[in-house]
């Protein structure tokens, strides 16, 4: 919305950072030190801030980041050997690979984003990353399987034959290559990916909420429609859209050569 939303910092847990303004929520993994490594404590805090995500109006998109130059080396091992199960708010792993934010979220990546940190990536909507970045579901190179998305979504993202090899050799990807392949949106100079992924939220949260929300829905539910059912489907979602408020309002400020006051409503 194009009311300045209050700047906030607050902590989830010394292993969560999260900021908003702007519009925009930024949550930070802040384990540096374990190379930002998920254990049950980082999937708890990332799950509380995308439920507050969910549930502000104020806020249209997040940002999803690690601290320190990794994005996240994947599930912390030490505490998988001790029997713990980095799942947490009914978002799976990580608190986001098996329901992200019905907001737009963007992966901001420096340095590594591997196994169960790729998946983290993967369950955003757009990747920034920094041109040294390199992206990895090397699970099978310590007996274990990429199950928080890897293998599902990464075919989705780039040519399946690339995603097969990715999986079954444990290899990385550069960022470079995964930008040639249509994985990362936007290159950054190494140190710049928060900033570049902050461009681009500002650039959607300039947009009409209501508008950006239901075009994510559509994107992300419609290739799993009965093709009979999609023109139905897409319909009832986008009712509500045209007969809000926003609707009005971005052609009367177009009109008006203005910038359009979004109420979400």
């Amino acid at each position: 919305m194009n009311d300045a939303a209050a700047s906030s910092t607050a902590a989830v847990g010394e292993d969560v950072l999260v900021t908003t303004d702007g519009g925009v929520m930024v949550v930070t993994i802040n384990r540096p030190a374990a190379k930002n490594a998920v254990t049950l404590a980082v999937a708890r805090g990332i799950a509380d801030a995308l439920d507050e995500l969910d549930a502000r109006d104020d806020l249209s998109v997040g940002i999803v980041t690690g601290a320190g130059g990794t994005f996240c080396a994947g599930m912390d091992l030490k505490g998988f050997l001790a029997g713990e199960l980095p799942y947490a708010g009914g978002r799976g792993f990580a608190g986001i690979a098996e329901r992200p934010s019905d907001k737009p979220l963007i992966a901001a990546i420096e340095g590594y984003a591997l196994a169960g940190g790729c998946e983290v990536a993967l369950a955003c909507d757009l990747i920034v990353a920094g041109r040294g970045a390199r992206l990895g579901i090397p699970e099978v190179k310590r007996g274990l399987v990429a199950a928080a998305g890897g293998l599902m979504r990464l075919s989705e993202r780039i040519p399946p034959n690339v995603a097969m090899e990715l999986a079954l050799t444990g290899d990385f990807l550069g960022a470079e290559r995964a930008h040639q392949l249509g994985l990362v949106n936007r290159l950054a100079d190494d140190g710049d990916a928060l900033a570049g992924a902050h461009e681009l939220a500002l650039a959607i949260a300039a947009n009409g909420p209501l508008a950006v929300r239901a075009s994510k829905r559509i994107m992300v539910t419609s290739p799993s429609w009965p093709a009979e059912e999609r023109w139905t489907r897409q319909q009832q979602i986008v009712d509500g859209v045209f007969a809000s408020e926003d609707a009005q309002e971005g052609p009367t400020a177009f009109a008006e050569k203005r910038p359009p006051v979004w109420r979400g409503r």
